[in-house]
């Protein structure tokens, strides 16, 4: 085997430019392939962290009647929130429709009143505890855009009660905060959940409330369901599925190509070293010694490749995880949590996963061609011919 070693390097070191050129291939596929998945497993940590973070907390008690897709439900989906859970471990938060009038415009928002005192959501919703004539608001930078209003701005804000009554506040903007979670920004006014639950005529009443991570063994509770994090995530983790499988078809592409130009070597190898090959068997050598040779020859293409890789894919995948990944603008309209700068997270397991796969394809590749050995003459062989 160590023979096979030696004789295998020196020929593939002899071959020259040609070897380097598939190494070069090859290593790409090395770099390219980890900096796609480390880009796609850093984009999947932070928007599962700043969802948490900001959104979902350790899970929700929706209550029963509750459709975050169907604004018609939010009429019903009331209810004064349960003793068991009114504690600093949770945050109530109550939800209705509402209507601004922005420069003489109407839009339509969705009103979320929550404790400004709360420390379940990394929320600065401490900046709703200000006091004064005006109704105090919190946005998101994309409700801000969208109503085109700055801190200090006076908007009129339109309800209808829980009696059915129209009525109207001035509001004030008080803090525009800049999340990466579309949910807890767009079309959203966050206010005060005491003003709200006044306005509204809904004493003590939350539409839903979140729980913090240190909740454990959710209690059931008549009227109202419990969410858990996996469920709460359930499109985001099914979103990134489908994502994998794109960049799978991309670096599989890649892949190809560079497992092409090693098959088209092994061949052209074959050829050119039937005389080689002839010797050897004539000298003793088994024909499954010459198969492995070649198929040895072919590995070392993708040893080689991880070498030329590290030598300037550890420096470029390094600097990128430091600086990030800036996404544009466009990306705010997509509806789900994008950072503006992601950055990609590598681990040990997805460097050694991904060279060990390229390995196993890269020597499956290299053996391929070799079986047409096991039919070769070795008289014919040494002279020149090859059937």
């Amino acid at each position: 085997m160590i023979l096979s070693l030696k004789l295998a390097y020196r020929n593939l070191i002899g071959a020259g430019l040609r070897t380097w050129l598939s190494v070069i291939v090859l290593s790409m596929s090395y770099v390219v392939i980890i900096w796609m998945q480390g880009f796609l497993e850093g984009w999947n940590q932070q928007a599962r962290r700043d969802t948490i973070e900001q959104e979902i907390g350790g899970g929700q008690y929706w209550h029963a009647h509750y459709d975050p897709y169907d604004s018609l439900t939010l009429k019903e989906s009331h209810a004064p929130a349960p003793a068991v859970l009114q504690s600093e471990n949770t945050a109530p938060i109550l939800i209705a429709q509402a209507t601004i009038y922005p420069q003489g415009r109407m839009q339509s928002v969705v009103l979320k009143g929550i404790d400004p005192a709360q420390s379940v959501l990394a929320l600065l919703t401490s900046a709703l505890a200000k006091k004064g004539a005006y109704l105090p608001v919190l946005l998101g930078e994309r409700a801000a855009k969208s109503a085109n209003l700055r801190v200090g701005d006076q908007v009129t804000v339109r309800w209808r009660d829980a009696h059915g009554t129209y009525d109207a506040r001035e509001a004030q903007v008080v803090h525009i905060m800049d999340t990466d979670v579309p949910t807890v920004d767009a079309g959203t006014f966050w206010v005060p959940l005491e003003d709200l639950r006044s306005m509204l005529q809904m004493p003590r009443e939350a539409t839903l409330l979140v729980v913090d991570e240190t909740f454990n063994d959710p209690p059931s509770l008549t009227g109202w369901v419990f969410r858990d994090q996996t469920f709460l995530l359930e499109d985001f983790t099914s979103m990134m599925k489908m994502e994998r499988v794109s960049s799978a078809i991309m670096y599989t592409i890649l892949l190809a190509l560079a497992l092409l130009a090693i098959f088209d070597t092994q061949v052209l190898s074959i050829f050119r070293r039937r005389r080689e090959i002839g010797t050897l068997i004539a000298l003793g050598m088994t024909r499954g010694g010459v198969i492995r040779l070649f198929t040895i020859e072919g590995a070392l293409h993708g040893v080689l490749a991880v070498g030329v890789a590290a030598l300037y894919g550890v420096p470029l995948l390094i600097w990128q995880a430091h600086v990030g990944l800036s996404m544009p603008e466009v990306v705010d309209n997509y509806g789900m949590a994008i950072a503006s700068t992601i950055y990609p997270a590598y681990s040990v397991r997805l460097v050694v996963g991904t060279v060990l796969l390229v390995m196993a394809a890269v020597t499956l590749i290299s053996y391929l061609p070799t079986r047409r050995i096991a039919r070769l003459n070795p008289t014919d062989a040494i002279r020149g011919k090859l059937s």
